[in-house]
């Protein structure tokens, strides 16, 4: 009998790598050609290895609690290969799940073309041409966000990542800013191919072309010289948070809009993706993008009060140490952030309590806060203390937050594990906002305090990235709805 399971277990994985393998070329194909995002219950395919995607499938079928393989998903995914899409983005898991339940004999080929018939309508451009995006400032989340611009670049024909704005720091300025884009301590080698054009000042990483300006303010760059127009500039500096000071950047030629990578001041729009960025519109030409932990906490907070009312809570916060801090003892203007980053707990302050007002009105005055940078280089965690409106369970708030992140339109922000085993570099490179350990979660009656991991590098630059794509237009039809 063991022999037989052996043999067994390993016909099934080689079956499942062939099969993975298999959905790679079909995977860019739709990408690149089409448009199209496949992804499995929000894991995205695109770019992935057949070991990314085999991944994809395991932890949606650890949520899901039901079986979910490439060998289901694969007929669904070559099915909807063969339609005239345009472009959009398929949850080929939740069709699969769709299919089990609602196939009731129907041919999953007259099943996948009947769901895919509002995008099965020919190859569109979204936009009437590529929508230029430069980066003014290239530090953590710079280095993110142009990995995720040049990961998404496609065929070309939505956001292109033009240009990097910087202080010039060496004769080796070029070539040192490659390394630090290639390799990152925190996650690891880039999977990119990178040269450099030094001719041009460039950084060439998967084909695109990414001029490095150097400049010692916002206002003073004429972008139209390198054949740059109509450009979102996104901020991550964080020097400048108030409209007097971003809008320098409006002063210079070739921009158009701005969006800050931090808390914005005064009337700046603070938008939490997934929660308000109904409020972007196209009169506005400055925004903020709030901060990492106000885009972890928002998305559970709406889910919550939605569902069982808040009256009341406190947010505290256990964040990673930042490169504000000291990385020895020193002397720093804030309180107790001189003393060193990789040795102490550090006790300070955070404005994510206030900030949820922002994006939630309705939690206004209803939320405290605080913050405990801890020795971790990455990913932070919220736990979250609240006072319901009315009683519930572990169970049934549980189920609540797993049936939203899987299938609310809040699924790209909120995430939900069940393993009692994951600690916090088990995070790095989540996409999601904020990612809910429901193993953690605490109910006594109407009061609960829940868990919330984020990797608030890596998570906060994929909600920029969606709030820079609202702006531009790129709104993709979701499949299923």
């Amino acid at each position: 009998m063991t022999i037989e399971k052996q043999e067994a277990y390993l016909k099934n994985w080689i079956n499942q790598d062939e099969t993975a393998e298999a959905m790679l070329p079909l995977i860019g194909h739709l990408y690149r050609d089409r448009g199209v995002n496949i992804n499995v219950y929000g894991q995205s395919l695109v770019n992935q290895t057949v070991i990314g995607v085999l991944n994809a499938h395991q932890f949606a079928q650890q949520v899901l609690e039901s079986q979910l393989s490439v060998l289901d998903t694969f007929p669904i995914l070559q099915a909807l290969s063969r339609l005239d899409l345009s472009p959009c983005r398929v949850d080929i898991g939740k069709l699969t799940v769709r299919f089990r339940a609602q196939g009731n004999g129907t041919p999953l080929e007259d099943f996948v073309r009947q769901e895919l018939m509002p995008v099965n309508k020919g190859k569109n451009a979204l936009l009437k041409e590529p929508q230029d995006v430069v980066l003014y400032g290239f530090g953590r989340v710079g280095r993110l966000l142009a990995r995720l611009l040049i990961e998404k670049t496609g065929g070309g024909d939505k956001l292109r990542l033009r240009a990097i704005v910087v202080r010039k720091g060496s004769d080796e300025d070029l070539m040192k800013r490659a390394s630090l884009l290639e390799r990152d301590s925190v996650h690891g080698p880039f999977n990119a191919v990178i040269t450099l054009d030094k001719e041009e000042n460039a950084i060439i990483a998967n084909g695109n072309m990414v001029r490095l300006i150097y400049a010692n303010s916002p206002d003073g760059i004429d972008y139209t010289q390198y054949g740059i127009h109509n450009a979102i500039v996104i901020d991550n500096t964080g020097k400048w948070r108030d409209r007097a000071g971003l809008g320098l950047h409006l002063q210079s030629q070739g921009v158009a809009k701005v969006i800050l990578t931090a808390p914005g001041k005064g009337d700046i729009p603070n938008i939490v993706f997934g929660i308000n960025h109904h409020e972007v519109n196209g009169d506005e030409t400055i925004y903020s993008a709030a901060s990492c932990t106000t885009n972890a906490v928002v998305p559970v907070l709406k889910a919550v009060n939605d569902r069982f009312g808040v009256v009341n809570g406190h947010l505290e916060t256990c964040h990673s140490y930042t490169n504000d801090q000291n990385l020895i003892d020193n002397y720093h203007k804030g309180d107790r952030r001189g003393r060193a980053a990789a040795l102490n707990m550090v006790l300070t302050s955070t404005g994510a309590a206030q900030a949820v007002a922002k994006a939630l009105p309705e939690l206004a005055g209803k939320l405290t806060g605080n913050a405990i940078r801890v020795p971790v280089p990455n990913v932070s965690l919220a736990v979250v203390n609240l006072t319901l409106a009315k009683e519930t369970s572990v169970s049934e708030l549980n189920d609540h937050l797993r049936d939203t992140a899987l299938h609310s339109p809040l699924q790209n922000q909120i995430a939900f594990v069940n393993s009692p085993e994951l600690v916090s570099s088990d995070f790095i490179g989540s996409r999601h906002a904020g990612v809910v350990d429901s193993l953690a979660t605490i109910v006594t009656g109407n009061r609960c305090v829940l868990y919330v991991w984020y990797d608030n590098e890596f998570g906060y630059a994929s909600q920029v990235v969606r709030l820079l794509q609202k702006i531009a237009g790129l709104e993709l039809p979701v499949i299923p709805a």
